[in-house]
């Protein structure tokens, strides 16, 4: 079935995430209607989502192009990808704090999972945008995803804010970087050497493996993979280097290639399951919380509207770009994250959902009214 809503989207203009998460839901009613006993599943859900969170950066890492024609794009998407994700976290933790009668730095750490555009759910959704709009989103979200997890295990790991805080961080992601560089290379040097029929699998259980290890020492991990993942994917741009001759680039892109394949499949396979379980988790009180329907309907005008004026300040195309921002996956993730001494009353399960379902909406809406890009190519 995700198969059948991934091949059929270009046609009904229907992201495939909001039909899993439909199907995942009325599989649910159905489960419940025939009084089929099914074990519980909500354990799954992180495992799976940290799984399909590495997979995803690093399928749209090894997509991007590093070169000199690239700049201009990777500044801008850098700079959409930070300041909307700042302004949104510090304006909607002053919210928090007001109305939920907390501190400023527990709300901000309640507040940054909705600033976060879910790569998991835009990268597959503009798969009919235009190049230079797919390749924009693909940056925009992938740096997304790691702004909004360095900047919110900055918040949720330190109890102070002060200048020895501040050092500590900037140390950890000089680390990860010196961590990123070895790692890289030497998994580089792995995939040339082995002659085993099998060798990509390994590959991925081994940067599975370091981001986990990273993670426990409270290291930017997803650094890591986004830089794998360029060095992989961009190994021509560095071929006059006398080390990277070594590879011979010409055969290592071969291989590239390949592992570049396997991964978008695996991607694929690991980021329905999760949308299909999390649809199936979906209860409907929570989608019709009337506690926190307003606040969700908010959110979701702010996070747009603040897309589209730094869109026009960056003098980008307004559509469909504005639409896609939604939130999904490391929404989830970072809210299953916050601390319990950090959880408040006013940020649950239904304001969660409530956000993600809103914003999948408005996305699904833009993207019918986008024609297709064998339009687009035509007009222009």
């Amino acid at each position: 079935m995700a198969y059948l809503f991934d091949i059929t989207a270009a046609k009904t203009r229907i992201p495939s995430v909001i039909l899993l998460l439909v199907l995942g839901f009325l599989t649910k009613q159905v489960g419940d209607f025939f009084s089929i006993n099914i074990p519980d599943l909500k354990p799954i859900l992180p495992v799976l989502g940290t799984i399909g969170l590495i997979l995803i950066v690093l399928e749209g890492s090894l997509e991007l192009e590093i070169n000199k024609s690239k700049l201009r794009v990777i500044r801008k998407s850098s700079l959409l990808a930070f300041i909307p994700l700042i302004l949104l976290s510090f304006s909607l933790a002053y919210a928090f704090q007001y109305y939920g009668q907390v501190s400023f730095k527990i709300a901000l750490a309640n507040a940054i999972p909705f600033a976060v555009i879910s790569s998991a759910i835009a990268i597959p959704s503009a798969v009919n945008l235009l190049a230079k709009d797919k390749e924009f989103i693909t940056y925009e979200s992938s740096l997304s995803d790691i702004f909004g997890v360095i900047f919110f295990n900055f918040i949720t790991l330190n109890d102070y804010f002060n200048t020895e805080s501040i050092l500590f961080f900037i140390a950890e992601i000089l680390c990860m970087l010196i961590v990123s560089f070895i790692a890289t290379l030497a998994l580089a040097f792995f995939l040339h050497k082995i002659k085993h029929h099998i060798k990509f699998i390994p590959i991925i259980i081994l940067l599975t493996l370091i981001y986990a290890f990273s993670k426990i020492f409270h290291l930017p991990a997803l650094i890591f993979i986004l830089l794998f993942g360029l060095f992989m994917g961009n190994i021509d741009e560095l071929r006059h280097y006398k080390f990277i001759q070594q590879f011979h680039p010409i055969n290592f892109n071969k291989e590239v290639h390949k592992f570049k394949e396997l991964t978008t499949e695996i991607a694929f396979l690991i980021r329905a399951l999760f949308f299909l379980l999390f649809g199936f988790l979906i209860e409907i009180e929570e989608i019709l919380n009337p506690d926190t329907i307003l606040w969700a309907v908010l959110i979701t005008i702010a996070l747009f509207v603040l897309r589209m004026i730094f869109l026009k300040l960056f003098r980008l195309q307004v559509s469909p770009l504005v639409y896609l921002a939604p939130r999904g996956l490391i929404t989830i993730l970072l809210f299953l994250s916050i601390p319990v001494s950090q959880s408040i009353d006013l940020v649950n399960n239904s304001l969660v959902i409530q956000v993600i379902i809103l914003t999948a909406l408005v996305m699904m809406v833009g993207l019918m009214r986008t024609r297709p890009k064998e339009e687009q190519v035509e007009t222009v």
